[in-house]
């Protein structure tokens, strides 16, 4: 039996208000006839798609499921709509996912270009990539900045665009300024990424092959953390020096040596899409030097 469209767009109303009854108020239909359709839908799929809870309804896992593909269902029906009016709409929207660890300074030189655009709203969403890949799959985001690059096969949909390679330095206050990499990886307190880091499986091979076991005063997940522990004295921290371009700027902290062999690379992923967000494009061709993968720096926000 051929899905309903219809029938969809009505459990999608369900589900998102969990009730009957406050459904069938919303579309305007009496509850039994708003079941008849629901009860069609569950026919046609074979499987139930809701179980009743107190007074109200929650989804079963074919339910979710089914909930996934209806909001990408209607979400591509939108993205056809607006893309094919091109120049008829007033404004567009760019929908961007970034990794919630990510640099904030890579995030807004992303943005940058169309930031302040009349026509251009720009909508920023961060989490952990998994959850952005989801969202770009079900074109609920229309880009996804990250420093980790996901596992591609023939399959995939995912395109994958490097826009920079970041040295990777140490930095501490200006004090210790005329030390050796060694004897400051050796005998100061290093504030470092996490282990699940991607930047520290590099920083930990480098420190291995040096020969030195760390003294570590703090760990975090989160560029801007760190930033602020080695603002605050905590240690001396390995990071992009971007991340703190304006503490290095102002004198106030010192690139004391940059970690030969060891970066972070940039990234922009979007999927295969027959009709593409064109504000993507736009900030793709844009980003400040990203064709020859030279460093980048843009202001800290």
């Amino acid at each position: 039996m051929a899905l309903n469209l219809h029938h969809l767009r009505l459990f999608r109303a369900v589900a998102q208000d969990g009730t009957l009854t406050g459904a069938a108020r919303m579309l305007n239909l009496s509850q039994s006839a708003l079941s008849t359709q629901i009860k069609a839908l569950e026919a046609s799929l074979g499987h139930d798609l809701f179980t009743r809870q107190g007074r109200g309804l929650v989804l079963t896992e074919a339910g979710r499921i089914a909930l996934d593909h209806a909001e990408a269902i209607f979400r591509t029906a939108e993205d056809l709509s607006a893309t094919l009016k091109g120049a008829g709409a007033e404004r567009r929207v760019l929908r961007v996912g970034a990794l919630a660890t990510l640099s904030r300074n890579f995030q807004f030189g992303f943005v940058a270009p169309v930031i302040g655009r009349d026509d251009v709203e720009v909508v920023l969403r961060s989490g952990p990539l998994p959850e952005l890949l989801r969202g770009l799959e079900s074109l609920a985001l229309d880009v996804v900045l990250s420093n980790l690059v996901p596992a591609r096969d023939a399959a995939s949909p995912y395109l994958v665009h490097r826009l920079a390679q970041q040295p990777v330095s140490l930095i501490g206050p200006p004090g210790l300024a005329g030390r050796g990499l060694a004897e400051l990886l050796a005998q100061e307190a290093l504030i470092l990424p996490t282990p699940e880091a991607a930047l520290r499986a590099s920083i930990d091979a480098l420190l291995g092959r040096m020969g030195i076991v760390p003294r570590i005063a703090a760990e975090a997940d989160d560029m801007a953390m760190l930033r602020l522990l080695v603002r605050a004295g905590a240690g001396l921290a390995v990071l992009p020096p971007v991340v703190v371009q304006d503490e290095l700027a102002s004198g106030r902290l010192l690139e004391l040596a940059q970690l030969e062999g060891v970066t972070e690379g940039f990234y922009a992923i979007t999927r295969q899409r027959r009709f593409p967000n064109p504000l993507v494009g736009e900030v793709l061709d844009a980003f400040p030097k990203a064709a020859s993968g030279a460093d980048y720096a843009a202001p800290e926000r």
